[in-house]
Parts: structure tokens; sequence; C-alpha cells
């Protein structure tokens, strides 16, 4: 067994020089010396907004050295474990590998974590994310479909430990929401959510058809980078167009605390953000448009991604109106990522929260280049969209 854990550290220790190169320790203890200075600077709280700039890098950066380190001196603890070993009578020999495997348990488990932050290659990837949740054809079975939804995502970041803020909604005419706009606040939530955006397909027995048919059901979910300060879009107050109302909520947890909600129509783009869920209108404006300015940003950056690829040449994408992923609940149990092939067979596991797998295999996908193409889902056999 001692040969085992021999192999097992030297592994970690691969595992471990790899983590620091790609999250570049070198690069982080530099930061972490600058970031010191700018923390016990006495006039720093003077700006709020770069006081919690600075307060929040610092803490980031912090973090992952001190994991590194952490992790560097759990694996000398496990070298030392297994060289003690090979000299170690019979009667200390089991405790003293037991104990190395353990330790080398808990940082194989850590350095798995360490190795998915390895697959963040966007620029906003460690960003808040504004989120958007609209139900698309399916009729009142969509609409419940988009409530499932948003109460999904709501438990993931529960597991997490993100904080999710919910900022407009959009009851259904029966059952359900039209739409839901929340932001989700936790490092690495964008990069995360990334792999969520798209057509999400519902079949499954409708509880809303009297005679017990099955349907098939689409919403949507997008996600945009929330950034407190975007200086990447200027926003002009004449092409904006402002409209107050009164808030109508779905009641329950969604109950809303103010009846000064406020609409933003950005006239270039049409780009429309609403806000209900502040304590008053002056609150419900500023927090519309910080949407609207992540969500320009976005619109922004992927006009000019499209110029890139044109000079590129033509490519293929995959598109708004494909399903990216699917859910059945009946003839049978199953969800499946179309892009990744990532699959389960426990669905009510997956509608309360557990996504990361699916995730992690589309950041996976990603990186090894995917399969770029149109992967839509044609309807089952017998299935009917409302």
């Amino acid at each position: 067994m001692t040969n085992d854990l021999l192999d097992e550290v030297r592994r970690s220790r691969k595992r471990l020089e790899e983590a620091a190169g790609y999250l570049d320790l070198v690069r982080l203890r530099a930061r972490r010396a600058e970031l010191e200075v700018e923390v016990s600077r006495p006039d720093l709280w003077d700006d709020t907004a770069a006081g919690q700039r600075v307060s929040r890098e610092y803490g980031q950066v912090n973090a992952d050295v001190e994991l590194l380190d952490r992790l560097e001196a759990q694996l000398g603890d496990a070298e030392a474990l297994v060289e003690l070993s090979g000299d170690a009578d019979p009667a200390e020999l089991a405790e003293l590998q037991a104990e190395a495997s353990e330790l080398l348990e808990r940082l194989g488990a850590e350095l798995d974590g360490l190795e998915l932050r390895s697959l963040f290659t966007g620029e906003h990837d460690e960003a808040d994310a504004v989120c958007e949740i609209h139900a698309k054809d399916g009729g009142t079975d969509a609409q419940d479909w988009a409530e499932m939804m948003l109460r999904m995502y709501q438990r993931w970041a529960d597991r997490r430990g993100f904080e999710m803020e919910l900022d407009e909604l959009s009851a259904g005419q029966e059952a359900g929401i039209l739409s839901a706009t929340f932001i989700i606040r936790g490092r690495y939530a964008n990069g995360l959510l990334a792999s969520e955006r798209g057509v999400h397909r519902l079949v499954r027995i409708s509880p809303f058809d009297s005679q017990a048919r099955r349907q098939t059901s689409f919403a949507t979910f997008g996600a945009v980078p929330f950034l407190e300060e975007s200086g990447e879009v200027e926003i002009d107050e004449k092409d904006l167009r402002i409209d107050t109302y009164r808030s109508q909520g779905a009641g329950g947890q969604h109950v809303n605390v103010t009846d000064s909600a406020v609409r933003i129509t950005h006239l270039p783009t049409g780009v429309v953000v609403a806000v209900q869920n502040e304590r008053s209108q002056f609150q419900n404006k500023a927090k519309a448009m910080q949407i609207l300015a992540a969500r320009l940003g976005e619109r922004a950056r992927q006009e000019r991604a499209a110029e890139m690829e044109a000079l590129a040449g033509p490519k293929s994408m995959i598109g708004w109106g494909s399903q990216i992923r699917s859910y059945v609940l009946a003839p049978y149990q199953q969800v499946k990522d179309h892009r990744s092939d990532y699959e389960t067979g426990n669905v009510q596991a997956v509608l309360d929260g557990d996504l990361d797998g699916f995730m992690e295999a589309y950041l996976r996908w990603r990186r090894a280049g995917g399969e770029v193409g149109d992967r839509s889902v044609a309807p089952e056999p017998g299935s009917r969209a409302g």
C-alpha cells in the first residue's frame, strides 16, 4: 500500500503545481502585497464604491493564496506520513497509512474544485450574473415551467452559498410566471451560469390538461455579467423611455415591497429592463440602470465577437431557438444536455438545484472546442406544444 500512497503523492504534487500555474500563484502573491497597501489606506472608504471593489479583490486574492498554501502544507504532511510509514513497525504502519490516505483524499477533493477554476476563460467569469427567465411555447405549462426553473436556480444558488436577488417578476395568467429578472451574487456565478444560457425544454404529463396528455413546453434562460461599475457602455438619457407603474406580484415568496416599479426602454436597441422589488422608485430606477448597462455591455461584446467571427469566415453557432437541455418526466425520467451529452436519471435532484455536474461538463466541452452547430431537438412523438 505504501507504493500506492507514494504514487498518489506524486499525482497530487503534479496537480498542485498545475493549480499554482493556472491560478498564477506568483502574480497572486505580488497582487496581495499591493492590495494590502491599498486596504490599509486611511482614505480608502472616502469612495465607498472603490473601497468595496478593493476590499472584495483583496478577499478573493488572499483566499486563493491561503488555499494554495494550505494545500501545500497538507500535501507536505501526507508526504511525511508516507515517508514515516516506510520505517514503521507493523503496529504503527496501518495507522500512518490510514491517516495519509485520508489527507490525500481530502486534498484530491479540493484539487477537483480548483481544477474547475481552470475552465473559466471569460473576462467576466468571476462576476455576479444578471439572469432572466422567459416562458415561451407551451401556454400555461410553459409559464409553470418558467417558475419551476426560477425555483431550480434559487435552490442551486442556496446550495453554493450564493445570494439571489429577485428584481422583477411577471405572473402568468393562470399559473407560473411569464418572466423573471434576478441577480445571483457569488464568485464565478457568471462563469458557471454561462452553461445555462439558451432554451430549456420540459416534457411531462400536463397538470393543466384534463385529459392528462403529454406536453412539451419551453422556457429561456439568459445571463450576463453584473458589474457594479460598468465603464463599457455610455448611456444617453435622451435614448431612454422611463415608465413607472404599480407592481403586481404573484404573492407568497414573490410579494412586492413597493408600488413604484420602473420600466426602462433603451430606444436605439429596444432593450427593456423592469425592476419592482426595491423599496423606492429611486432605488428601482438605479437598479434598472445597472441591469441595463450589464445587458448593453454584453450586447456590445457579442457584436464585437460577431465582427471577429465574420472576419474569420462563416461559423455556425448554437442559436437561441435551439434546445440546450431537455428535462423529460414522462414516459421516462431523464435530464440531458444536448451539447456535452451529460445526462442523469435523477430529475428531481436537478429540479432541486443539483446543476453542478451539467455546468462542469459544459465547461469541459467548451474548453475542448465543443461541437459547433445547431443541436436542436425535435419534439417527441405524441407530444404537443400549447
